[in-house]
């Protein structure tokens, strides 16, 4: 099939991952085709929220999109040290691909990618609506992907919401504001933080019951004192480096602990033995996460109050089975530290575990396309697709791939401040790569 479109770079994903390398691009006057079929191009899943009560989980002064110019964002916000709404920094976003467009660099396809198949000269994207997209490079930046079914729960029908960020589950919350039903949310870290925050705002006073195997909850932003390392202080072996964290946070403060890592996490992750991730994975990333991502002080005041009003209980424990009827879903759970199992009730339940952690198991039509034909393959840990150093996909010519599709080899990848920083970086490899 003749090709009807064709540009030197086709980026899949209208996400922050592939919006602010199209920007990037732009500034090096290369020209690329921004695909994304979902709708929301410019914001993706995380900043195309309404909701007033979803807040960014940096402060402004960190949110810029460009990592050579720290208070891009916070000017337009106005305070630096304030935490804006999801949607304004959606707002900005847009804006940010709205001029990329007007410069005649950046052209949005509003079509999913199907398939794509390297060719002498570059890359051809088959699109849903039967067209094709020619390019030189192609840059995967499909994002999160949605959770597969839990297991156990795969049986359950409609009261079951896999995807917390689909069509369904907003039907469901709507349902719940005007029943006051009660929940079960699977998964108690940011996931769950924005569907409470959204029944509560909705005016949802049913009972909420949040689940998880250890019962950790995302930690509230407060000030502290910086406290910097260089790359010489901190241990390197996963042990060594936990028993150092420990101890620093009795001397400086968990928060100023924690972040001192940041500069170094890149580094730190991949000088780790494939052991050692799997173990931080298995053993120590719940805890990791409620501490280095933390939630607004504001968010945290709400989750606080519901838990104090008792329309939010936080639970320590897991799933043993699960059945559904017309009216309800009955759920047999057994908490943490007990032999004995009690069987409880919901009007609904939602999977808040968060994206898929195993790429291989995708139903991302292109994704599925590229890892079937051997294009692609998973990393170590089968969590993203494996990149090098350069996020460049191996023994494959001009294709790269951003943001949490690259987890496993970058770990700390899922943040503005991460990937503004990649997206930078894979502009200047494809400059180079393209002679541009």
């Amino acid at each position: 099939m003749k090709s009807d479109r064709r540009a030197l770079v086709a980026i899949v994903g209208g996400g922050f991952s592939g919006t602010i390398l199209a920007v990037q691009l732009a500034r090096r006057g290369i020209a690329s085709i921004l695909i994304d079929g979902s709708g929301r191009a410019g914001n993706g899943v995380a900043y195309s929220t309404r909701e007033p009560a979803h807040l960014l989980n940096v402060r402004a002064e960190g949110m810029s999109a460009f990592p050579n110019e720290p208070g891009h964002f916070a000017e337009r916000f106005g305070d630096p040290k304030g935490f804006a709404q999801r949607r304004f920094f959606g707002a900005y976003l847009k804006d940010l691909l709205a001029e990329a467009e007007a410069s005649g660099l950046v052209r949005l396809e509003a079509s999913e990618a199907k398939a794509a198949e390297a060719r002498t000269d570059g890359w051809s994207v088959t699109l849903s609506g039967g067209g094709e997209i020619e390019a030189a490079a192609l840059v995967l930046a499909n994002g999160n992907q949605p959770p597969e079914p839990l297991r156990g729960l795969e049986g359950l029908g409609r009261r079951y919401l896999n995807n917390p960020w689909g069509r369904d589950a907003q039907a469901a919350i709507a349902d719940l504001a005007r029943t006051h039903g009660s929940a079960l949310l699977i998964g108690t870290g940011l996931t769950m933080i924005d569907l409470a925050l959204s029944l509560d705002a909705i005016g949802h006073r049913g009972r909420v019951v949040a689940l998880s195997r250890r019962g950790q909850v995302p930690r509230a932003h407060a000030s502290f004192e910086p406290a910097p390392v260089s790359a010489g202080e901190v241990p390197t072996r996963l042990r060594p480096l936990l028993r150092w964290l420990r101890q620093r946070a009795t001397s400086v403060g968990w928060r100023a602990a924690v972040d001192s890592l940041r500069p170094h996490t890149h580094a730190l992750w991949q000088g780790f033995e494939p052991a050692e991730q799997r173990s931080f994975l298995r053993h120590a990333r719940a805890w990791w996460d409620v501490h280095r991502h933390r939630i607004a002080p504001q968010v945290a005041d709400t989750i606080s109050s519901m838990i104090a009003e008792h329309r939010l209980e936080i639970v320590a424990g897991r799933i043993v089975g699960a059945s559904e009827d017309e009216r309800l879903v009955e759920v047999q759970i057994r908490r943490r530290g007990s032999d004995r199992t009690t069987s409880e009730r919901f009007d609904y339940v939602f999977n808040c575990t968060g994206p898929l952690g195993a790429i291989g198991r995708t139903r991302d039509s292109l994704l599925r396309n590229l890892l079937d034909d051997g294009v692609i393959s998973p990393d170590a840990l089968g969590m993203g697709v494996d990149v090098d150093a350069n996020s460049r996909v191996p023994s494959s010519r001009n294709l790269w791939a951003l943001g949490p599709m690259t987890k496993g080899r970058f770990w700390e990848i899922v943040a503005v401040p991460d990937i503004r920083g990649q997206a930078a970086a894979v502009a200047d490899d494809i400059a180079r790569e393209l002679g541009e």
